[in-house]
């Protein structure tokens, strides 16, 4: 039926750890009767791994639903600039939010060095005004 293959379905990815046992046992609960080998059948015939092996890891689509209000990408890229002296090449640091594709210049400089690197995450992490203050706190806050 249907209806049970996708409770056994939605029961299986919620709860990982759950073995055909468990999941059968869930949906007596739920007021279907259905044998161990049927949860078996179903979740093969899906391609879903039993329970040890499908609580190993968290598939990158689950990790991303999951975590994508708190996920920030950074890079640099590179801008030429001709100036009298010839061109320059000016390095500019951005930051994209994952969760809303929105994105900051963290700043450009001419020589990316480590003081101007650590004066920049000061920055993006002040408490009050940085940029990336919002996701600190929410990683924090994960934990917490």
């Amino acid at each position: 039926m249907p209806e049970i293959e996708r409770l056994v379905l939605r029961l299986a990815q919620e709860n990982p750890s759950w073995g055909l046992t468990r999941l059968r046992d869930a949906l007596a609960e739920l007021g279907h009767k259905v044998a161990r080998n049927t949860v078996r059948n179903i979740l093969k015939k899906r391609g879903i791994q039993p329970a040890p092996d499908r609580q190993k890891g968290m598939s990158w689509e689950e990790f991303y639903r999951i975590h994508k209000e708190a996920l920030v990408g950074t890079d640099f890229f590179t801008w030429e600039v001709l100036t009298p002296f010839g061109l320059v090449t000016h390095y500019v640091l951005f930051f994209i939010r994952i969760a809303t594709r929105e994105i900051h210049i963290a700043g450009i400089t001419t020589n990316p060095d480590t003081r101007w690197m650590m004066q920049i995450a000061r920055n993006l992490t002040m408490p009050e005004w940085g940029w990336l203050a919002l996701d600190c706190a929410l990683f924090v806050g994960q934990f917490s």
